[in-house]
């Protein structure tokens, strides 16, 4: 199944197996609940859910999240200021961006975590700032 959405503050969002949520618009929000499955987000300050089993969310937008709970899952964010959190188990992925060039925001930094419980808790947003991994709200 897929599930999208280009407009701006809109909502894409699925629970079949194997299925993709995707949304271009900023403030948007691309959920999932199936195992297997992708929620996907391009628009600044915008959301990519993913509850189920070995399934991703991404998002590349300004100011945006990625969360995920299923077992094995992965969080992935590439937005300037960005920020990802998962349940024990999982991974997530972090992007630290420089400040626009005139072109781009250049990244600085990229980190991978697993969500252990002791030194990366669960249900808790982190970002990358200054190469580091902190936890934020």
């Amino acid at each position: 199944s897929a599930a999208t959405n280009t407009g701006d503050q809109s909502a894409a969002t699925n629970t079949g197996y194997y299925s993709a949520a995707t949304n271009t618009g900023d403030q948007s929000a691309a959920t999932n609940t199936g195992d297997r499955s992708a929620a996907t987000n391009t628009g600044n300050q915008s959301a990519a859910t993913n509850t189920g089993n070995q399934s991703a969310a991404t998002n590349t937008g300004y100011r945006s999240a990625a969360e995920v709970t299923g077992k094995e899952s992965i969080a992935i964010v590439t937005g300037k200021d960005s920020k990802a959190k998962g349940s024990i188990g999982c991974w997530i992925v972090l992007t630290e961006r420089g400040e626009w060039d005139g072109n781009a925001y250049p990244i600085k930094e990229v980190k991978a975590v697993r969500v252990d419980g002791e030194i990366i808790k669960p249900d808790t947003y982190y970002k990358l700032i200054n190469g580091e991994v902190i936890p934020c709200e």
